[in-house]
């Protein structure tokens, strides 16, 4: 292929940019960045003189004033006198922990189904392609609905276990009602307290000394263990056999941390019945489970779908050739199957986990406030900023859909294949 360009036309003259190849394509670039930046302006603009012919000149002071309502599900302490901006906090956290929960449960569902797809067995492959066509095919907004309808209609009310027509399960520590799961809490009678960060502004949270000492201890024996079992690699290389370390790894890891538990006066703070309604212990609301279910289940076939695909991509040859070392099937899938299958099966999971989070923005749809819920509707609602309350959502979902893509995008590249 030859590449034809414009003789050398001596001194530069400003018809060049328009006839000579060498600088045409930047200026149509140059052109096209000012237009579409004029656009831009001309918008903004116009919107704003629009909003100003209203009076609501855009402003954002209303996330500084009262909001004046409750939210049921939190991670913080909140009450109805805090700001708009911490109630947007709040759905925020809310948004995310429904997020990672649902990546988390999704990506297990996805492999287990997946994998199964593929069994020799026929009722099981049968079975696993029923749940990815059934959960793929019904738009996931139904799939909320209907488990939030099922958890109400089928689960037992508090009463029910005054009158003693329902137990509580897990040796009387769980309580599972129609109004939400009520579990034991993890409480501290030696706590060291909590660090207060960022005085009484809206972005205030509590660090709490108890869980700081339990990580520390628990990175420290996960160190530990890495560095005994380097020394059995070396003394695998050195000599040919390798020692038996795990009971010592395990050792290193569980025996420190049941230590400090044990320090800090460790127990569980189990729910009790008081009243029409159990106290204490950790509630999971219905919602937070219905919409965790859904998304989790939802998203699974999809992802199941693609781990089927990234098995099959795998050449049989692979499987074979572990067959005839004498690999069983299942360290086969674990050790030599999968590992090639993840380059495959990460860039659509990437996608998967992507549209897990935005989908979690239904779950006003059986009342879990998160971010959609408290900023985008009682807040939009409250004070009458649209645009403003848009914004924001605009800007925390794509700040999260992007911190997403650059994690995914970053173990992609640890674990995809090195060329020369």
């Amino acid at each position: 292929m030859t590449t034809i360009t414009d003789p050398h036309q001596g001194q530069f003259r400003l018809s060049m940019l328009l006839y000579d190849s060498r600088y045409r394509s930047m200026t149509i670039q140059i052109i096209a960045l000012i237009g579409f930046l004029m656009l831009i302006f001309w918008l903004l603009s116009n919107t704003a003189q629009n909003l100003a012919d209203l009076g609501k000149e855009p402003s954002f002071n209303f996330m500084f004033e009262p909001a004046g309502y409750d939210i049921n599900q939190r991670l913080l302490d909140y009450n109805s006198q805090d700001s708009h901006l911490r109630a947007s906090l709040m759905g925020l956290l809310n948004t995310l922990l429904v997020a990672v929960m649902g990546c988390v449960a999704a990506t297990i569902i996805g492999v287990v189904v997946g994998v199964l797809r593929l069994s020799p067995n026929w009722i099981v492959s049968r079975l696993s392609a029923v749940y990815v066509e059934g959960f793929r095919n019904v738009p996931v907004l139904l799939w909320i609905v209907f488990i939030m309808a099922v958890l109400i209609e089928t689960l037992p009310q508090p009463s029910a276990f005054r009158k003693g027509e329902a137990t509580m399960s897990l040796w009387d520590s769980v309580a599972i009602t129609n109004r939400g799961i009520y579990v034991p809490e993890p409480l501290f009678s030696r706590t060291l307290g909590d660090i207060h960060l960022l005085g009484n502004s809206s972005l205030r949270f509590d660090v709490s000394l108890d869980l700081l000492a339990l990580l520390a201890v628990l990175i420290a024996g996960v160190l530990t263990s890495l560095l005994i079992k380097r020394r059995a690699d070396s003394i695998q290389e050195a000599t040919g056999d390798r020692p038996r370390t795990w009971h010592v790894r395990l050792a290193a890891v569980v025996v420190p941390f049941l230590l400090v538990l044990f320090v800090l006066g460790f127990y569980l703070g189990y729910p009790e019945l008081k009243g029409f309604n159990f106290s204490n212990g950790t509630h999971l609301r219905n919602s937070l489970i219905a919409l965790w279910l859904a998304l989790s289940l939802y998203t699974g076939a999809f992802i199941a779908e693609i781990v089927r695909a990234g098995i099959l991509a795998v050449s049989k040859g692979q499987t074979e050739a572990a067959g005839a070392l004498g690999m069983r099937p299942n360290r086969t899938m674990s050790l030599v199957v999968l590992p090639q299958a993840l380059r495959v099966i990460i860039p659509p999971l990437i996608s998967n986990y992507l549209n897990l989070t935005k989908n979690s923005s239904l779950a006003i749809a059986v009342g879990y406030m998160d971010i959609t819920g408290t900023l985008g509707g009682i807040t939009m609602n409250q004070t009458g900023r649209e645009l403003e309350t848009v914004l924001l959502l605009m800007l925390v979902y794509l700040t999260i859909s992007l911190t997403i893509s650059a994690v995914m995008n970053w173990y992609n590249e640890s674990v995809k294949l090195k060329e020369r």
